[in-house]
């Protein structure tokens, strides 16, 4: 059983979006939509996978993040803050190329679906999970 479950319930070329259950705490996700596991462009599949705390120094001027390990043909999947996840080909905003966007609500920006409150969902989900290790199963409703 995962540590922490990534429910998708709608997706639309504005973005994936989702519930997140981490030990009592529940988040909003925000994903990229799906566009056939490329990179760049698209979620990641459905799954479970290893997530570890890591410094990425190269990522924002340097910070700790969750990193996922294990996804099929993708590297640097990170959980992080943002807003916007739909598709730029279709001229949406994104503040993701593959990751996964948290936030304490849904709602919308600029007349596009988006995440809110990002930057204190990331924190109360870091402090919940302790920057541990830790176990996501990513799956659709």
């Amino acid at each position: 059983m995962a540590d922490v479950l990534l429910t998708r319930r709608e997706t639309s070329d504005q973005g994936t979006f989702g519930r997140l259950d981490a030990r009592g705490l529940t988040l909003f996700a925000g994903e990229l939509p799906w566009r056939d596991n490329q990179r760049g462009i698209s979620c990641i599949p459905v799954g479970t996978y290893r997530v570890d705390w890591i410094y990425a120094g190269a990522w924002r001027g340097g910070r700790w993040v969750y990193l996922l390990h294990g996804v099929q043909g993708r590297s640097s999947i990170l959980i992080h803050s943002g807003n916007y996840c739909g598709d730029v080909a279709l001229g949406y905003r994104s503040h993701v190329q593959g990751c996964i966007l948290l936030g304490e609500r849904l709602g919308w920006i600029a007349k596009q679906k988006a995440v809110l409150l990002s930057a204190p969902a990331v924190r109360r989900f870091e402090e919940v999970m302790q920057r541990r290790p830790f176990t996501l199963e990513v799956r659709n409703d």
